[in-house]
């Protein structure tokens, strides 16, 4: 059988469709006896209302969507994304409002699916992570008039509310820690190069050259996967070998140290380490990865909080700035040398 209907309840319970349509929206004009006999018949038929329909009486699809363009094999080992969708399903849940999640190729093909789902009023917003330079999401979503939330950047997406942290003040924590612990040759192991934090944190080290005295800063983007940080690294360690690296996150920090164990560089006493988002992975491995720390899943349930904000009142625009990741020292840094 193909999706039962209206029609089909009402042949089944021997009235009209006209009766069904009444007892299914809750609308006076049936009997209580009648409308239980309707909604029990439904309800064993699996019937579900059609989200066109849905659409046109201005009903609620109660389920925000989550498009993400990043290659399926990095998300499966990173732990940032498992605690976020953690905390969004969490608040959400709370709600009874579920998640779509997709994961698509490109920027191009996340746009797609907004629109197809808008049409189709599958989700009533949208979640955007990973903003990019010049990214032509933001416009294609203030188009199609659908709330959306921003994780990430700081503000400037095209009346798109967002909630964020801010990049550069973490970076240069770290530099200033490395800095002050002796380190003139810092290395960061970059994620995505389009991305608007990755930018942030780029500049943020070359704009600390001067600053500090750095004989050396050096960024190489990578698409955040242990294979593209363990070669970033082993290119680092091959020529003129810096005493620090910073990675943008902990899977890429872990196959960096297993790079220097390889080369038989020391950590820390030839080489520092120093990773983004921070967990469980940085304090379970040795020696302990000192990391920008935070809590991801709270981090989660904040973006829910504002996604659902925003659904209730759509021409609401929210800019959450969220705490700065602090930096909590471990056993892979120290000055260099020792």
């Amino acid at each position: 059988m193909g999706r039962p209907t209206i029609a089909d309840i009402a042949q089944r319970v021997g009235v009209s469709k006209g009766a069904v349509s009444f007892a299914l929206n809750g609308r006076p004009g049936v009997s209580e006896a009648t409308r239980a006999r309707i909604l029990e018949a439904a309800r064993e038929m699996n019937w579900r209302p059609h989200s066109a329909a849905r659409a046109l009486g201005g009903a609620r699809a109660d389920a925000v969507g989550l498009v993400i363009a990043r290659p399926a094999s990095t998300l499966g080992v990173e732990p940032f994304f498992a605690h976020l969708l953690s905390g969004l399903q969490a608040r959400l849940s709370e709600q009874q409002v579920a998640m779509h999640l997709l994961v698509v190729e490109d920027a191009e093909a996340e746009i797609a699916v907004y629109r197809e789902w808008t049409s189709a009023h599958r989700v009533d917003g949208f979640i955007l992570i990973d903003p990019k330079v010049r990214d032509p999401r933001f416009a294609a979503l203030k188009e199609l008039g659908v709330p959306a939330v921003v994780l990430g950047g700081s503000g400037g997406h095209a009346s798109l509310s967002s909630v964020w942290a801010d990049d550069r003040e973490a970076m240069l924590s770290v530099v200033d820690y490395l800095a002050a612990l002796g380190h003139r040759r810092i290395a960061h192991v970059a994620g995505l190069p389009g991305l608007r934090h990755t930018q942030r944190r780029m500049r943020a080290l070359r704009d600390s050259v001067r600053r500090l005295g750095l004989v050396e800063a050096v960024s190489l983007p990578t698409d955040f996967s242990d294979a593209e940080g363990a070669a970033a690294t082993r290119t680092l360690l091959s020529r003129g070998r810096p005493s620090a690296i910073v990675y943008d996150s902990d899977v890429m920090a872990l196959a960096g140290l297993g790079v220097a164990m390889e080369m038989g560089v020391r950590v820390p006493g030839e080489l520092s380490i120093v990773a983004f988002d921070d967990s469980v992975l940085t304090r379970v491995t040795h020696p302990s990865i000192t990391s920008l720390s935070r809590d991801t899943v709270a981090l989660g349930g904040q973006v829910a909080e504002v996604m659902l904000e925003v659904i209730a009142d759509p021409g609401a625009r929210r800019d959450v700035k969220t705490a700065t990741p602090r930096l909590v020292v471990r056993r892979s840094t120290a000055p260099p040398g020792d």
